[in-house]
């Protein structure tokens, strides 16, 4: 089997955990519970500190799962090889939570709690990021519209935007935690470079 399509452990069982907890709420009489004690509920009487953590693996839509799931696999894969098992999974953690601090933030800034957060995109973002700093000249073929582009420019330009619309308030998308994302991300990169865990 060509190694291109072979998924390490990492990656494999977390979009396993992330597709069954989707079925289970989508599926199950108990969905709907499972959002209300699991998602993110800042400013809400359902907070609980574990929320952090367990909001990466809800999802609200079909769509929002599988493109999340897509770009894990796409780009977890390799970051995985090259990181290691154990430190890439410390990386996904540190950007997921750090996604949702960064969003929980720049709500009580804007004054826009309460709030609910889920998804694994913040997460997703930091794999991202890590990609385009560690291959920044890879070719990157987006889908919409489907043109090649090298990582760090898309990268840039990814994060740029989503820092407009964040400040913007456009959509019902959690915009600044795709930047919480990135930015935890770029941190853990530099500091592991740092002490040299790492190199590029």
């Amino acid at each position: 089997m060509n190694s291109y399509f072979q998924t390490p452990p990492v990656v494999k069982n977390l979009i396993i955990i992330n597709v069954l907890v989707y079925m289970a709420t989508a599926l199950l009489p108990v969905g709907p519970k499972i959002m209300e004690f699991c998602a993110l509920s800042l400013g809400t009487p359902f907070f609980h500190t574990y929320q952090f953590v367990t909001y990466m693996f809800l999802h609200g839509g079909f769509d929002h799962i599988f493109f999340n799931m897509f770009a894990l696999w796409m780009f977890g894969r390799t970051l995985e090889y090259e990181l290691g098992s154990r430190r890439f999974l410390i990386y996904y953690m540190v950007c997921g939570i750090g996604a949702a601090l960064i969003q929980y933030l720049t709500a009580l800034v804007f004054g826009e709690l309460p709030l609910m957060l889920v998804g694994a995109s913040g997460a997703v973002m930091g794999l991202l990021l890590a990609f385009g700093v560690l291959h920044p000249n890879a070719t990157i073929m987006l889908l919409f519209p489907p043109i090649p582009m090298k990582a760090k420019w898309f990268v840039i330009i990814y994060g740029v935007i989503e820092l407009f619309l964040g400040w913007r308030g456009v959509g019902n998308v959690a915009h600044f935690a795709h930047v919480g994302g990135m930015l935890w991300g770029f941190l853990l990169l530099y500091w592991w470079r740092y002490t040299g865990k790492i190199r590029f």
